[in-house]
């Protein structure tokens, strides 16, 4: 008979709180007491996530900040986060984490520093965060929260942002060409600049099934057309419009499947700003909201990670 395996489920639950709380609030790195999450998969992808953890130079900071005023670093906003929620117990092993953001690698950045801490993600998001899983994504997501459990939500649109504070581009990591971020989002621009601004093509062809996630995103932009057209600078405001359209069907899809909440769910929204390879990435909260059991908003959590 081949030997019994450890139950890793059950050295994470004999950790003490202390060692549980280091762990967590140690992102991309393992520690000794990080071992309670350990098995060979998590193992592996920390290796990985702790290959592309990045600091940002003070100067490099500033640029961002001055850009994006309430912008905190990702290490500052998933210790913050953790910290948070550990008071209304969320832990690894009774959190489910899900994120609406975008279909982009650099979203995945936050992404797996979250998945770090909580585990396992639950992805309802596509093309410029727009949550397109969609009433039937959330309510089979919200049957995967841990009985007497938790989840956080993640959700927002992303902007790029050079070394030079150009924003809407991003240096990549092996690819010389400074890159479009978000990409959807500002093909999505442009469309919409090619109706307000005269140009655009009239067509009868309904959107292709093979890109209808890019054709939604249009659709869903154009109410924000005067918006970006009187904005001071466009790229600058794109995500923000983005968001509170995204915020809309958020609203929509919790409020719909709020019966399916198990202890609780915080909704953490904002955007997320992407810099280059040598640098941390940031975001910019813009709501932290506390649900309970119930589906009822009942506490702004959001002051206490600003």
């Amino acid at each position: 008979q081949a030997p019994t395996k450890p139950n890793n489920h059950s050295t994470m639950m004999l950790a003490t709180r202390p060692a549980a709380i280091n762990a967590a609030r140690s992102v991309l790195r393992l520690r000794p007491s990080s071992a309670a999450f350990a098995n060979n998969n998590v193992a592996d992808a920390a290796t990985t996530k702790q290959k592309r953890l990045k600091t940002s130079s003070p100067e490099f900071d500033a640029v961002v900040k001055k850009a994006f005023p309430g912008a905190i670093s990702n290490t500052d906003l998933v210790n913050k986060v953790v910290g948070v929620l550990e008071g209304k117990g969320f832990a690894n092993g009774n959190t489910l984490l899900a994120t609406s953001l975008c279909a982009d690698e650099l979203a995945r950045v936050l992404e797996d520093e979250f998945v770090s801490v909580y585990g396992n993600n639950f992805n309802l998001g596509g093309l410029s965060g727009f949550p397109f899983a969609g009433n039937t994504g959330f309510g089979a997501m919200a049957a995967h929260i841990p009985d007497d459990g938790f989840c956080l939500l993640v959700h927002g649109p992303h902007v790029g942002i050079c070394k030079n504070g150009q924003i809407g581009k991003v240096e990549r990591q092996g690819i010389a060409l400074v890159d479009n971020c978000c990409g959807s989002a500002i093909a999505a621009s442009n469309y919409l600049k090619g109706i307000t601004h005269g140009g655009a093509q009239i067509t009868a062809k309904l959107q292709q099934f093979s890109d209808f996630q890019q054709g939604a995103v249009q659709e869903l932009i154009l109410p924000f057309g005067k918006r970006l057209s009187d904005a001071e600078d466009r790229m600058h405001e794109l995500p923000y419009a983005l968001y509170d359209s995204q915020e809309i069907l958020v609203k929509d899809i919790v409020e719909t499947g709020s019966g399916g909440i198990k202890k609780g769910l915080a909704l953490l929204g904002g955007i997320q700003i992407n810099t280059g390879p040598d640098s941390d990435d940031y975001f910019h909260p813009l709501r932290f909201d506390y649900y309970d059991e119930n589906g009822v908003k009942v506490e702004s959590l959001l002051p206490s990670i600003q």
